[in-house]
């Protein structure tokens, strides 16, 4: 006997960590009963000549596939051929009892029973003082090979009543066939197959009894379940977040390209882009008064045209500072001013490259015609503004602010929708060709039942009036060249407080002499005092302002046909218009 193995090596147990893995064996096919079973092919001898390995000198020979190896005899020995067992005959039931051994059978020599789970293992190594017996030799290579057993019928025979082991069994030989209807032995090395594929898995709930399985559909379903519940939280955590913040990261608009600066010279834009560089901000302080207003350049010597409440405040001691489109300033002072006409020019000294602005016709305008104005309201110079003509010959009165009269304004002006502010007065009314049809003068505002310069604070509604241009030529080239303007006159004296319809001829002037000027133009024509004007030029007047600024919106000299009521009858007058000398 050896010593105990402290390491459990295999056979003890399953393959250990140090223990090669036994080879492949594959146990033949057991044969049907009354199959005649072939011989053993008899093992092939070596070449001639050949050497055996010495490596493999303690290897058992070859075993042919569906042999087990039995004990090695002596070298030289003839082995006697391995009878075989019979085979149970076809007819025997699935429980019949195996044949006895045959009294032919070789068995073992008796002695002591070699341990099954040895059978690979070395022969234990003597003790010292102990006698070691030579080992068996291994066969030669020219030991006779066996004989191939006869094929042999099995015939039922009856068991032994008292069955007793005869023989030991060989502790050498290979596992034993199991007999017809038995299971064979558990062997785990001989069918171990290190290639083979893993066997396929069994759930354990199969094998116990009572114990079901969950439904596969059920844990898909669920899964399926749970999947959607995630991601509907996400989606509405991550929408929500969108919502409240408008998106992931920065925020990028659309946007357009860089376009060409240049516009159609008829546009709104083109028109403006013209006459900018001609119009001016004016800011006048006197003594008492200071304000801002608009005017526009008439010539490349410095004389810019404006309203005369425009710089009134300056008086005759006052600065007047003008401001060009392009910034730059300049100290101007006043050529001439009419408060009848609402008109001024003032200079500017020492500036050069300026840009007169283009004079229209006053006389070509027509009601719905397009219009541009442009000013400094509330000081917000170079202010452009749109609309349109909404009426022609439109008198108005401005000023009166003194009290005699002296200061009030009568104009046969053109009436425009175009926004106009306090401060756009002076500025340009230009039409479609960027020409000065007009030069801003009043509005209308609403807590007002009159028109009134816009050097006030009221605010637009969509009522501006504006001083005819060829009205304003003819009175600034007079201011430039006398200083004075003159005005056109009838020479007589109305009655400013009757209510009827027409103008009507005073008794006597404020002075108390004649209303009618002796020598004058009415008198020439045969007035009388107590007429009633009722039309100029075929036009009707409902009052004498109508008629003073109808006689306004012509040069003395012009010739007026008037219709006249006397006495309760129509009769018509022609006259040359006279000339007055202006404030």
């Amino acid at each position: 006997m050896h010593e105990p193995d402290p390491y459990s090596t295999p056979p003890y147990g399953e393959p250990g960590p140090w223990a090669p893995a036994p080879p492949v064996q594959h146990p033949a096919a057991t044969p049907a009963h009354g199959t005649t079973t072939p011989p053993a092919p008899a093992p092939v001898p070596p070449p001639p000549g050949a050497v055996p390995d010495p490596a493999f000198a303690d290897a058992p020979p070859p075993v042919a596939q569906g042999q087990h190896p039995g004990p090695a005899p002596a070298h030289g020995t003839v082995t006697a051929p391995v009878p075989h067992a019979p085979v149970p005959s076809a007819t025997a039931g699935p429980h019949a009892p195996a044949p006895p051994p045959s009294a032919s059978s070789v068995s073992p020599p008796r002695g002591p029973v070699p341990d099954p789970a040895f059978a690979d293992a070395p022969p234990p190594v003597p003790r010292a003082g102990q006698e070691q017996h030579p080992a068996a030799a291994a066969p030669a290579y020219d030991t006779a090979p066996l004989a191939a057993a006869p094929a042999t019928t099995a015939v039922p025979a009856t068991p032994p009543s008292d069955p007793s082991p005869t023989t030991a069994p060989d502790p050498w030989a290979g596992p034993a066939a199991p007999a017809s209807g038995a299971e064979p032995a558990a062997d785990p090395w001989g069918r171990y197959d290190p290639w083979a594929a893993a066997a396929q898995h069994h759930d354990p709930a199969d094998r116990v009894p009572g114990r079901r399985r969950r439904p596969a559909a059920k844990v898909l379903v669920g899964g399926a379940l749970l999947i959607a519940l995630v991601s509907g939280g996400i989606g509405g955590a991550v929408g929500a977040h969108l919502e409240r913040n408008g998106g992931m990261g920065t925020v990028e608009l659309p946007q357009a390209g860089p376009e060409a600066a240049e516009r159609d010279p008829d546009s709104v834009a083109g028109i403006a882009a013209r006459a900018l560089p001609s119009v001016v901000t004016l800011h006048v302080s006197g003594s008492e008064a200071a304000g801002t207003g608009t005017g526009f350049v008439l010539d490349d010597r410095g004389h810019i045209l404006t309203n005369n409440h425009v710089v009134e405040p300056a008086g005759s001691g006052g600065e007047i500072t003008v401001t060009f489109n392009s910034g730059d300033t300049a100290e101007a002072e006043v050529v001439g001013r009419d408060s009848g006409y609402d008109l001024a020019v003032v200079k500017v000294k020492g500036v050069t490259g300026l840009t007169p602005m283009p004079l229209g016709n006053s006389e070509n305008v027509r009601v719905g015609d397009p219009v541009v104005a442009i000013g400094a309201p509330f000081d917000l110079a170079g202010t452009v503004t749109s609309g349109i003509i909404s009426a022609k010959e439109r008198p108005i009165t401005a000023g009166g602010e003194q009290g005699d009269a002296s200061d009030v304004s009568y104009v046969d002006a053109l009436q425009t929708d175009a926004p106009i502010n306090p401060g756009n007065s002076g500025g340009p009314l230009l039409d479609a060709r960027g020409r000065a049809i007009g030069i801003n003068s009043a509005i209308r505002s609403a807590d007002s039942g009159s028109a009134e310069s816009d050097g006030g604070q009221a605010g637009s509604i969509g009522l501006g009036f504006a001083i005819p241009i060829n009205q304003g030529k003819r009175v600034a080239e007079e201011l430039i060249n006398t200083g004075r303007a003159t005005h056109p006159v009838i020479g007589i004296t109305l009655d400013m407080n009757y209510t009827g319809d027409g103008a009507r001829v005073s008794a006597k002037d404020s002075d108390g002499g004649p209303a009618v000027t002796t020598g004058g133009p009415g008198a020439k024509a045969g007035i009388k005092p107590g007429d009633v004007i009722t039309a100029v030029d075929g036009q009707r007047v409902h009052s004498g302002e109508e008629l003073i600024v109808k006689t306004r919106a012509h040069r003395p000299g012009d010739r007026l046909e008037l219709t006249l009521e006397r006495g309760g009858k129509e009769t018509k007058v022609s006259l040359v218009l006279g000339s007055s000398g202006g404030d």
